[in-house]
């Protein structure tokens, strides 16, 4: 194994993958984790905004603008690391970090028909999910690809319990195209958890659909629509209770217990750490050790 320091190239890339990997409503305390090890403020700074706009494309991270919801996504990314709302018709740069909107500028839109019916869409699904989701945020967003127009909606709803040692993400995605008669819809649903006292167990459940809608009006077209979201949402609902269902508490033991070489002993780290020629400080050693999981636990 190579004992060479690593190039800043290469931290910039380690520092990147490994706050990318943070689950949902981790990120900022991978951050902190990772600032104390690094101890470069202004290179984590720079990777912590760069890694800080995917993770909110990736995990559709709700704000509130003008008292409405909005979900940011790579679909509403405007480049130069900004978003655009269609609701307040501005745009924006949003800091993960500082949980702070900056430089907020004010964008108009064509008000044409598909701007009428993606309104009319918003309405139908907000129903949908106020009905569905105990703190749920929908958004609907309009997008032309090679002159075709398409609306996206997007369904997110969370509950990050860090102090009972556990998040959970629940997130859809549904994409049409605005066709006079006949239009197909195109779906992802995605669930993680991650628990993560005395086990760091990660679960990541997703579903991809493709179904048809006919077109009569905007009306009938926002509320079928509607059904179909919720339709599709609660199999996939039934299916997963139904899996963690004949996941019994035995059956999870039995798939988590494993022959390890259990040896009831604590791990030297200061050895192994001047073994490999790494420089500690004595805070930095006692973060180390309070944060590993040395784990003399049988299930």
């Amino acid at each position: 194994m190579s004992r060479s320091v690593l190039s800043r190239e290469e931290k910039e890339r380690i520092i990147h993958r490994l706050l990318i990997q943070a689950p949902p409503g981790e990120f900022v305390n991978a951050f902190d984790d990772l600032c104390l090890l690094i101890r470069d403020e202004k290179l984590m700074h720079h990777q912590g905004e760069c890694a800080g706009h995917q993770h909110c494309q990736k995990y559709s991270v709700p704000l509130c603008i003008d008292g409405n919801p909005v979900l940011l996504s790579h679909h509403n990314v405007m480049g130069d690391f900004r978003f655009f709302d269609y609701q307040s018709k501005l745009s924006f740069k949003f800091n993960l970090l500082q949980n702070q909107l900056k430089d907020i500028q004010s964008h108009g839109i064509i008000r044409n028909e598909s701007e009428y019916l993606r309104t009319v869409v918003l309405c139908a699904l907000k129903l949908y999910v106020n009905d569905h989701y105990p703190s749920g945020n929908c958004n609907v967003l309009r997008k032309t690809v090679k002159n075709k127009e398409f609306l996206i909606a997007c369904i997110e709803d969370h509950s990050y319990e860090t102090g009972n040692f556990w998040n959970g993400l629940w997130k859809s995605k549904w994409i049409f195209q605005i066709n006079p008669f006949l239009t197909q819809v195109t779906g992802r649903i995605f669930v993680q958890a991650h628990f993560f006292k005395c086990v760091n167990l990660h679960v990541e459940i997703s579903k991809d659909l493709k179904e048809s809608l006919e077109i009569v009006n905007q009306a009938q077209l926002a509320l079928s629509f509607a059904r179909l979201v919720e339709e599709q949402e609660n199999k996939f609902q039934a299916a997963v209770l139904e899996e963690l269902q004949e996941l019994s508490n035995e059956a999870l033991r039995k798939i988590l217990r494993r022959d390890l070489p259990v040896t009831r002993t604590l791990i030297d780290w200061q050895r192994i750490l001047s073994d490999l020629n790494l420089v500690m400080y004595p805070k930095l050693g006692y973060v180390i050790y309070s944060r590993s999981v040395l784990c003399n636990w049988i299930i």
